[in-house]
């Protein structure tokens, strides 16, 4: 019979060094509430900047939202300009507020997709935090897994280079970071939806119940204790790994 290994007593003092979050229900939330739709991305816009904050205060060192899959093109189109026309905003606002709190913004993702406004944009602001070294704080938009992982083939197919597992990740558009340790999915469902999927192969996966304009720094804090009670093996045994710690 296997032995049971204990977990390990919840600890907010270990921070995962990225967690990565998957921002959903902001239309239910807005529903709910017997208002449109927009409404719910309006007041999830207001909570990833509580989340970046938050982050940034424990000492998380890398942040990814996702913040508008590459599926996500399929939405009622005043929908989708809604979206667009918000993180233009968005970009603007929150830029210099990123900056004088040493947050570094990077937006991961199928840029070309967006129209040159919005592109502009996304530069400036990147070009604005590019040397800042708090929080890297990342946003998926126009992004999906398996884009990442084909565009990265392609890269080195056009090359000629050949194809590893080192090579390949040195081509994702993540490679200056690196793998989120805890990939928390608001909402209710449980799934990752094509988000990392190759960054979050070893990723601790936290299901919410809570809508995302719900999910605030507290509930932040619950996935994380939960997350310090896990015991990240990555192949090993459990008493490979308790007898390494100790």
């Amino acid at each position: 019979m296997e032995q049971k290994v204990p977990k390990k007593e919840a600890s907010i003092s270990e921070v995962p060094q990225h967690i990565a979050i998957i921002m959903d229900g902001n239309g239910r939330w807005a529903q709910a509430r017997g208002k449109k739709r927009v409404f719910g991305h309006k007041a999830g816009m207001e909570r990833a900047r509580e989340m970046a904050e938050v982050c940034g205060e424990l000492g998380v060192k890398y942040l990814t939202l996702f913040a508008f899959s590459s599926e996500n093109w399929n939405r009622p189109k005043d929908e989708v300009s809604f979206l667009m026309e918000l993180f233009a905003t968005s970009l603007k606002n929150e830029s210099k507020k990123l900056h004088k709190n040493n947050v570094k913004l990077m937006v991961i993702g199928d840029k070309e997709g967006f129209d040159s406004r919005l592109r502009k944009a996304i530069e400036k602001a990147e070009a604005l935090t590019q040397d800042n070294d708090g929080l890297y704080l990342q946003i998926a938009a126009n992004y999906g897994g398996r884009w990442d992982i084909v565009q990265a083939a392609q890269s080195l197919a056009e090359q000629g280079a050949s194809i590893t597992e080192e090579s390949l990740q040195a081509q994702l558009v993540t490679a200056d970071g690196v793998d989120p340790d805890l990939l928390i999915r608001t909402g209710g469902e449980q799934r990752i939806s094509n988000f990392l999927m190759w960054q979050a192969a070893y990723a601790e996966l936290y299901f919410s119940d809570a809508l995302w304009p719900d999910f605030d720094g507290k509930a932040l804090k619950v996935a994380i204790e939960d997350y310090n009670r896990r015991q990240r093996r990555f192949g090993k045994t459990g008493e490979q790994v308790a007898t390494t710690s100790n």
